[in-house]
């Protein structure tokens, strides 16, 4: 008898383009606070997957006092309104899901951002349908990625053990949080906020303790199904 399985998401550039529109909001909000040199890359590669809580502690230091206590705010308000006409799936999305609930693998999200970002995420994606009642925000537990606490919330939604999972993620921090929990992890590198650093950024997931690490989702969905075979044998 086959046990059951979960594959456990991160959202944010695995499911969903959005990486480079969130990377810009932020920058954007800072520049307007003062910090002239703000940018998208130096964002991406200090933050990439951390909850809004951990950014807005840099941007005080930056700013050598309070941050607005809007920020969040003001950075989901301009993110969320360019979704509307700019947010796209990652290639291989929706193949790569229905192909997981075929084979009755289940499914849920752990994401960084905030409840209202990630509702609004999934249902302009389309994706919504597929994580009924496990899709989790970092808005839900007292300790956001690197910790392992989002990841025990989609254990418990799922009502698996970590054995019977796998993490898939696109930041460190992520792939730190699913081993925390116990979890294997898949490293994944195809979001174009990754364009022109692959490479380095393949091998921070592998440092992080990636177990693999992809471009294609197409190539996450054959592993993570000779991946269950093996383990349900």
């Amino acid at each position: 008898m086959h046990r059951k399985r979960a594959v456990i998401f991160d959202l944010d550039g695995c499911l969903v383009d959005s990486e480079p529109l969130s990377l810009e909001a932020i920058a954007i909000e800072m520049r307007a606070l003062g910090i002239r040199d703000a940018s998208a890359r130096e964002i991406g590669d200090r933050f990439l997957g951390v909850a809004m809580p951990v950014i807005a502690d840099f941007v005080a230091k930056r700013l050598e006092g309070p941050v607005p206590e809007d920020f969040a705010q003001r950075v989901e308000n301009r993110l969320l309104a360019s979704y509307e006409s700019k947010l796209f799936t990652i290639p291989g999305a929706e193949t790569l899901l229905s192909g997981l609930q075929q084979q009755g693998t289940a499914m849920a999200i752990a994401t960084g951002g905030s409840l209202r970002r990630m509702v609004a995420t999934l249902e302009l994606a389309g994706l919504d349908h597929w994580f009924t009642d496990t899709a989790c925000s970092a808005e839900e537990v007292a300790n956001g990625k690197p910790a392992p606490d989002l990841f025990l919330l989609a254990l418990d939604r799922l009502d698996l053990n970590a054995a019977d999972c796998l993490v898939l993620e696109d930041s460190p921090h992520g792939i730190r949080g699913a081993r925390a929990a116990g979890i294997p992890a898949i490293g994944f590198v195809g979001g174009q906020h990754l364009d022109g650093k692959r490479d380095q950024h393949t091998a921070l997931l592998r440092e992080a303790g990636a177990i693999e690490v992809y471009e294609h989702l197409a190539a996450v969905e054959r592993f993570i199904q000779s991946y269950t075979e093996d383990v349900t044998k």
